[in-house]
């Protein structure tokens, strides 16, 4: 397992908006690629902004270039978060998961 790490950053005003389209738009979109194991959604407030991790989980670097692209470590905003977002990682990071109870 994959997981792919992305940090994105909101206005507080915009966060319950960014959060609920997070939910309820563009993370079960992601569910047409084969491959895809699901997400977390982190938030905190973060001084004057507040911070949202995105951690997905990928079978494969297939699954991932299918989603991505060819190049596998660049972020995949959709335009609409894209404009409530005040900054973000214009890259991904990649880590290898296991599950450890």
């Amino acid at each position: 397992m994959i997981m792919r790490i992305w940090h994105g950053y909101t206005k507080p005003e915009n966060a319950d908006k960014y959060e609920q389209m997070l939910k309820e738009e563009i993370l079960p979109g992601i569910h047409r690629v084969k491959g895809y194991a699901g997400a977390y959604l982190l938030r905190r407030q973060n001084g004057k902004e507040v911070e949202f991790i995105t951690a997905t989980m990928w079978e494969s670097w297939a699954a991932i270039q299918e989603f991505a692209g060819a190049d596998q470590t660049k972020s995949v905003i959709h335009p609409k978060a894209h404009a409530l977002l005040t900054h973000c990682d214009e890259s991904s990071e990649h880590f290898d998961a296991t599950w450890v109870a």
